[in-house]
């Protein structure tokens, strides 16, 4: 446990991180005279007051306690920062069904905060993020009962604890968490990456937390302090993603309806960075990803105007971004599907914002696959057909056919495999007759054959 004396002696402590230690300890000491230990801030100060450590642990806690908030928050402890704070996990859905209304899997959005201990604003969205769907799911709030029945929210508030309550950029090893990550490790100008990718149990749990639940989240959002701007991958090139199409598609939908707020690639609308949370969600999990940076004025431990309209701009950009969480990959969707002697004709649209490349169709029977085309890509948001060669299919009464691609363009991205609907499958006499191209020439021969015989019994 850190006592008050190992704080006060640690190195990287001053004087702000003084007046916070004090602040803290202040709300602990009420907190335990108190039989009140479990409720939130007061929204006077929940409005106005930059969260610690120790104020997080009283709200999280207090809204997987709640009746009203409990039947859809999980509170998971997900690991421990250098100095031992737990890591807060906050999952949030309606969990009294596992799956969308319609059986097929929810959405995923996953949210980190605080990577920077001082940069306290972008914390700030992110438990604002969270208390948006926590609180508007007691207050029968429709927009969020339709998102927590077909999405989950993954929301760690606060990553670098230790430098949050020190109120410094780093964590108390002096490294810099958002430049920890395995992607291009330390290949950037950069100062105090660590050790080694992973060197700091911060990042390690993040990554962990990442590959162990959601690998295939549809959305995820770190969230900084620094620089009015969204920034999306690479920070490492200036060239744009693979996923490029989807990237414009959000900025421009945005500028249009919502926030003239910035949305770059990362390269370009900063400076190269390497070895981020951004990146790494990207390049190695395939995630669409953002960095959402809210501006730099931020004074001592608060605010004088409430945090939700401080950041209410950016709370909508992020409420846009969870609603059409839906269509943040590719969604092919076939209207026809024709198998003729030696083709498919297929028709197909991609009702999602994302393209897909490597597309094909795949002929499965007794669960194993007998057949696969050759591939075809469908761009975002737009119609496709495509012949596809099938001299070398061969089918059965049990088989089926099914489309397999990948979400996003991305090398990383998650591959799906979605069976075709029978009642657009077309099989042309010819291919679903004996399944042969062609008649054999010595069955037609025992054919004529057989019809003279026939024919001389009827004349006796």
């Amino acid at each position: 446990m850190l006592t008050v004396q190992g704080i006060i002696s640690n190195p990287h402590y001053h004087t702000y991180g003084a007046m916070r230690v004090i602040a803290v300890l202040t709300v602990l000491l009420v907190a335990s005279a108190s039989p009140m230990v479990v409720a939130q801030q007061p929204d006077i100060v929940q409005e106005h007051w930059y969260h610690s450590y120790a104020t997080l642990t009283i709200d999280v806690n207090a809204w997987a306690d709640d009746p009203e908030t409990s039947e859809i928050v999980n509170l998971l402890v997900v690991g421990q920062t250098e100095l031992g704070r737990n890591l807060w996990m906050l999952q949030i859905s309606d969990w009294s069904a596992e799956t969308k209304p319609d059986g097929s899997a929810k959405e995923i959005v996953y949210i980190d905060g605080g990577h920077h201990g001082n940069e306290h604003l972008g914390t700030e969205l992110a438990f604002l993020t969270a208390e948006y769907y926590i609180e508007g799911w007691a207050a029968e709030d429709q927009e969020v009962i339709d998102v927590l029945r077909t999405t989950e929210l993954h929301i760690l508030i606060m990553l670098n604890a230790d430098g949050n309550d020190f109120d410094t950029r780093w964590n108390v090893n002096q490294v810099d968490l958002n430049r920890n990550y395995d992607h291009y490790w330390n290949t950037c100008p950069t100062t105090q990456p660590g050790s080694s990718a992973f060197s700091e149990s911060e990042t390690e749990a993040n990554a962990n937390y990442m590959n162990t639940v959601v690998p295939d989240a549809d959305l995820y959002v770190t969230m900084h302090t620094g620089v009015w701007i969204m920034l999306y991958p690479w920070g490492k090139w200036p060239e744009q993603p693979s996923d490029w199409e989807l990237f414009h598609f959000i900025r421009d939908d945005v500028h249009a309806n919502i926030s003239d707020i910035p949305i770059q690639n990362a390269n370009q609308g900063l400076y190269p960075n390497c070895g981020t949370s951004r990146d790494y969600g990207y390049g190695v999990m395939g995630f669409p990803t953002f960095t959402f940076e809210t501006d730099d004025e931020q004074w001592a431990l608060g605010t004088v105007e409430p945090l939700s309209s401080r950041l209410g701009e950016e709370m909508d950009v992020m409420r846009y971004l969870i609603t059409n969480v839906w269509y943040w990959r590719a969604r092919l969707s076939v209207n026809s599907f024709v198998v003729e002697d030696s083709t498919i004709a297929i028709d197909v649209d991609n009702l999602g914002r994302a393209s897909t490349s490597n597309a094909t169709v795949r002929y499965i029977d007794d669960g194993d696959v007998q057949w696969t085309s050759e591939t075809f890509g469908v761009n975002a948001t737009n119609n496709t057909q495509v012949s596809l060669d099938t001299s070398n299919l061969t089918m059965s009464d049990t088989g089926h056919f099914e489309l397999y691609y990948q979400k996003r363009v991305i090398d990383a991205s998650l591959w799906v495999n979605e069976s075709i609907p029978e009642d657009v499958v077309e099989i042309s006499d010819a291919k679903s007759t004996g399944f042969l191209p062609f008649a054999s020439p010595i069955l037609s021969i025992l054919a004529i054959g057989l019809a003279g015989i026939r024919k001389n019994e009827d004349f006796e």
